[in-house]
């Protein structure tokens, strides 16, 4: 930005301000620069929000419509559901640099200052102001909405020594400390949680938007902002911890529901996005796909708290975790990292602390929850990718009193030899894994097993898999315990 015109003489020669004088009243405000972006975006086809995904035929057209409309919207959804992401990713459609005032607090237009010190210096030095450029990363301010934020913290507060040395009353706008919301001028802010906001707060905040004054310990104090407001809430939270009053209610343009993942094939998409992990672990995707099913089935539990909801953090930290105790595993064999059934097991912490538990949820344990929905999403993903296989000569010689030890210690040579004990499962195994890689096929064998184990055909006498071997058998009527 060197060569960008460092004062207002300068800035009036570009063609942009070309004709323009000191305030002149022409301001284009936030919402009409985000508007013309975004026209300008949606002609050329470009991608509005990276890395939101799922939400093309939700909330991303209602998002569009209430930014074209220039309204403030709120976005209320359950944890987990990327509002904070689509909040910052707003920042998208701002101008990549703004010129400001230099030398004052407050972000302020060049030509038409809303805040005291930008009219002053404005008046003082005419064609010599000296500006600044902000880029548009720094004009989104974001809050989060606990219950001890006052209108100090939000908005500002009277400060008697900058009076005294000014020289100006208390009740003068020079005198203030600007908190967040001024300090936004010219660009987004954003309050989350919404809800967990005082009353008294929520109403400075929509009398300084609408009337643009907000009275700070009892003086009256005036500012018309030039600022984009967004907000997030989790619905559920109105009764619990708070409530947005109504007036604020009623001042927002835009109420936006967001969701979670309606297949699992998005969900999986979401998780391989953001889930960190060593590009050296391979995850098979039938075990990507278990990984899933596993935070789609413990939202239709009913031993999970649906109104908490469970977080699409559930999948990421759950992949992030099996790759590495894969990794783990890797590290004290030799082998190739591949990330199996039993990796998900060790994957338990990563669940439990995700989910808040109902009465009988609660009664039962975190960790047998957790283990009962593997077993359920198992025997879902087999049932939907494999129901057709053929696996009557497997139960049949189980059926028969054999018991199978699948090998955990990592040595895929040895799963291999032992996979081919069992009739049929090298070969089921060969189908799932698509792969002539051992690892892969070791992984898969052990995933027939579960998904078998999860429809209920095979029983499991060591479900923890922390023995080193646990043990697998044919149980009358075909059941796994």
């Amino acid at each position: 930005m060197d060569t960008q015109p460092r004062t207002l003489g300068e800035l009036l020669q570009t063609p942009s301000y070309a004709g323009r004088k000191p305030f002149d009243g022409q301001i284009r405000l936030v919402q009409d620069e985000v508007r013309d972006n975004l026209t300008r975006k949606l002609r050329a086809g470009e991608e509005l929000f990276p890395g939101v995904v799922g939400y093309d035929d939700t909330v991303i057209p209602q998002l569009v419509n209430a930014l074209l409309a220039r309204q403030n919207f709120i976005l209320l959804g359950l944890r987990g559901q990327a509002k904070s992401r689509i909040l910052r990713a707003i920042t998208g459609l701002l101008d990549d640099y703004v010129p400001v005032i230099d030398g004052v607090d407050m972000p302020d237009d060049v030509l038409n200052p809303v805040g005291a010190e930008g009219k002053h210096l404005l008046e003082a030095h005419g064609l010599d102001l000296p500006i600044r450029w902000l880029p548009r990363a720094d004009r989104y301010v974001e809050k989060l909405a606990t219950p001890d934020v006052t209108v100090a913290d939000l908005i500002g507060d009277v400060d008697p020594i900058k009076a005294a040395r000014l020289g100006t009353s208390l009740g003068d706008v020079r005198s203030m400390h600007f908190g967040l919301l001024p300090r936004a001028n010219r660009g987004i802010f954003a309050v989350n949680e919404l809800a967990d906001l005082a009353p008294k707060v929520q109403v400075a905040l929509f009398n300084i938007l609408q009337e643009g004054d907000v009275q700070i310990k009892g003086y009256p104090i005036r500012l018309e902002l030039d600022v984009m407001l967004v907000f997030s809430a989790n619905p559920e939270d109105y009764t619990a911890r708070g409530k947005i009053v109504t007036p604020l209610k009623d001042r927002i343009g835009s109420e936006i529901r967001t969701h979670y993942p309606t297949d699992v094939r998005l969900g999986m998409n979401i998780t391989q996005q953001e889930a960190v992990r060593d590009g050296s672990v391979t995850v098979p995707e039938f075990i990507a796909e278990l990984i899933e099913e596993i935070a789609f089935q413990a939202r239709e539990d009913g031993r999970v708290d649906k109104l908490s909801g469970v977080s699409q953090r559930l999948p990421i930290s759950l992949m992030e975790v099996a790759a590495a105790n894969a990794e783990r595993r890797s590290l004290v064999s030799g082998d190739a990292p591949v990330t199996r059934v039993s990796d998900v097991y060790a994957g338990l912490p990563a669940i439990t602390g995700k989910m808040e538990l109902e009465y009988e949820g609660e009664l039962k344990g975190a960790d047998q929850v957790a283990k009962d929905m593997i077993r359920k999403a198992a025997g879902a993903v087999f049932a939907r990718r494999y129901g057709n296989a053929n696996t009557r000569d497997l139960e049949k010689w189980f059926d028969q009193g054999n018991v199978f030890r699948f090998p955990q210690g990592g040595e895929t040579a040895a799963a291999v030899q032992a996979a081919e004990q069992v009739p049929n499962l090298s070969e089921l195994a060969q189908e799932v894994a698509q792969s002539s890689d051992d690892a892969v096929r070791v992984a898969a064998a052990e995933f027939v097993l579960e998904g078998l184990y999860g429809r209920k055909k095979l029983s499991r006498a060591e479900e923890i898999y922390a023995a080193p071997e646990p043990e697998l058998k044919r149980e009358r009527g075909g059941r796994w315990n």
